[in-house]
């Protein structure tokens, strides 16, 4: 058994792409891929949902890491374009985190919210001021009708 195994690895580590695919310098990469994704994605979220220390953290984490993949021997090229889109995504949630709570993007958002919030009030009541005129309507021609009605009666 342990001459099968020691073949197959033979046989592996011979063809340089099956080397490069079973190795830490291309796993190590693709499992930390899982952080750029998530910060991307992130920044198609509300920007009050931002972490300002995390985002520091991920984007000296990041900038870091990016120095060490090149430093390495071989150069992992992998583990370094991994960390740059993270150090892209983490500076955008950056700006974006420093632009709602510092730069007025927080008062902006919450003048839009009221905003909304008046108009579709004033549509709410015009609709229900709508509804409440033509149930009077309807209150006044019965009325008139059973004017009419009486003054029929009241006549013969």
């Amino acid at each position: 058994m342990a001459a099968a195994v020691k073949a197959l690895n033979a046989k592996i580590r011979s063809n340089t792409v099956l080397d490069y695919i079973c190795s830490t310098h291309f796993w190590g990469p693709v499992s930390n891929f899982g952080i750029p994704i998530a910060a991307v994605l992130d920044t198609q979220k509300d920007a009050e949902l931002i972490s300002g220390r995390m985002t520091g953290a991920l984007t000296l984490y990041s900038a870091t890491f990016m120095r060490y993949a090149l430093a390495v021997t071989p150069k992992n090229y992998l583990l370094f374009a991994c960390h740059t889109v993270n150090f892209g995504a983490q500076v955008t949630q950056g700006v974006r985190f420093l632009q709602y709570w510092n730069f007025g993007g927080r008062e902006a958002q919450l003048q839009e919210r009221a905003q909304q919030g008046i108009q579709s009030t004033e549509a709410e009541a015009k609709g229900l001021l709508a509804g409440a005129e033509e149930k009077g309507k309807g209150f006044v021609d019965d009325a008139k009708r059973k004017a009419a009605e009486v003054k029929d009666k009241v006549t013969r």
